[in-house]
């Protein structure tokens, strides 16, 4: 065995405190996979009275000085796992420029300014590693920028938010309505106090940038992600689904195309949509995640598992620590960042989808023809309709699903049809992916 390789972590919460748990339990065998064994140089947290049961560390490595810490010459990695984006971009690029490898979680960060992180481990020659970033436990992301790296991904399509995943899946199988699957989710500890990030696709579309930002080569900013959250899906929308043989899944979806000139772009996007149950991510259920990568020699691969919590994803961060620890014992680094292609990202009117739109109606000849016509004015192509009755009113219901349009053109159809006398009100609207 050579020195050991000493780990400054930044946060002991939840994820933090499972970290030091296993490394403490699986000591001897993370030695014997790295060669040499790993330390705790120190531990940066906020406060250092707080109680922290029977974690087994010494308490004489708290300290609440971040920068110290990190630029202590016994500190050879950096593992962060406080969140937020300042001030840990500063402690991780003052990390990264002095050579330092750095282990992340922080999905935030790295889809709003991961720039500049590659930017520092480049200069450092440092590594940055950061699978626990998107999808916990899930190994993800190495395989995206290392298995796959021969291979050309055309789309990923995953579910990558637990707690919007555990609350559609509980409309799905109660027919309750969003209020009352989001209280049991917060009764059982899968939502936040405050869920915003989570149910309005904060989350998902930091996750969705990080993943587009490597299967396509391409810097992919969470500012470039189309987004929308789940807060307007209703008990009647998730019936709708169940009749055409659907369910509602919060996708993040991004995808190789091509601009109207032909150029290759790529669009990143976060919204609800029904899915058929015979695809695979239809049967993802309570919280955990899953990601459907399509490429052109592998073919369809998924990755499914937990997605969150503390364990899950110190499981992950432990991993990058294993490769990081080894490629500075071997004296090499790996590449901080692929994004060679620098492909356009698309505007979300210019994506391809379908939508399913609910209407109540007035019931009366001639009203489906002149909803035909709006479709037809916008060049969209409708696929199937279905008429019924109202909630038992005067007036009628109509559902229609489209096919494939801009994404423009459908909303600029759900305008025009929201201005219509016939038409009393657009009840829903939602995409339909995955062929339904």
């Amino acid at each position: 065995m050579t020195s050991p390789v000493r780990l400054a972590l930044l946060g002991c919460g939840t994820v933090g405190s499972d970290v030091v748990r296993l490394l403490h339990e699986q000591s001897a065998d993370l030695a014997a996979r790295i060669g040499a064994p790993l330390e705790i140089a120190g531990i940066a947290v906020r406060r250092l009275g707080r109680d922290r049961g029977d974690l087994p560390v010494d308490p004489a490595l708290f300290t609440t000085d971040p920068l110290g810490l990190i630029k202590r010459d016994d500190v050879d990695v950096v593992v962060e796992v406080v969140g937020g984006i300042e001030p840990a971009r500063t402690w991780l690029v003052e990390a990264l420029r002095a050579g330092k490898s750095v282990v992340t979680a922080n999905k935030a960060l790295l889809a709003e300014d991961g720039a500049t992180l590659h930017d520092a481990a480049a200069e450092g020659g440092a590594d940055l590693y950061y699978e626990a970033s998107v999808a916990g436990a899930i190994p993800l992301l190495r395989p995206l920028r290392e298995s796959l790296h021969g291979d050309r991904i055309n789309r990923v399509t995953g579910i990558v938010n637990g707690t919007t995943n555990f609350i559609l899946s509980a409309m799905d199988a109660t027919g309750a309505g969003f209020a009352e699957a989001l209280e049991e989710a917060t009764e059982l500890g899968y939502a936040e106090a405050d869920p915003t990030a989570d149910v309005e696709g904060f989350d998902a579309a930091a996750k969705a940038a990080i993943l587009a930002s490597l299967a396509f080569h391409t810097r992919v900013t969470a500012a470039d992600v189309h987004r929308e959250g789940i807060t307007e899906v209703t008990a009647a929308d998730v019936a709708s689904a169940k009749a055409m043989g659907c369910t509602i899944k919060l996708l993040c979806i991004a995808a190789r195309g091509a601009d109207a000139a032909g150029r290759e772009t790529v669009s990143v996007r976060v919204h609800p949509a029904m899915i058929p149950l015979t695809h695979p991510l239809a049967s993802v259920g309570d919280a955990f995640n899953a990601v459907f990568v399509e490429a052109e020699a592998a073919g369809q691969l998924m990755f499914y598992g937990r997605g969150a919590g503390g364990a899950p994803t110190a499981s992950a961060v432990l991993g990058d620590v294993v490769a990081v620890a080894r490629n500075r014992l071997a004296g090499v680094h790996a590449a901080s960042e692929s994004a060679y292609a620098d492909l356009p990202v698309r505007p979300m009117g210019e994506a391809l989808t379908r939508y399913h739109i609910s209407l109540d109606v007035a019931d009366r000849p001639g009203v489906l023809e002149s909803v035909a016509g709006v479709f037809a004015r916008h060049e969209v192509s409708i696929a199937t309709v279905r008429q019924g009755p109202a909630g038992g009113g005067p007036d009628a219901e109509l559902v229609i699903v489209t096919h494939v349009a801009p994404d423009a053109a459908l909303a600029a159809t759900v305008g025009e049809l929201r201005g219509l006398d016939i038409v009393r009100s657009v009840t829903s609207v939602l995409r339909v992916e995955g062929g339904a």
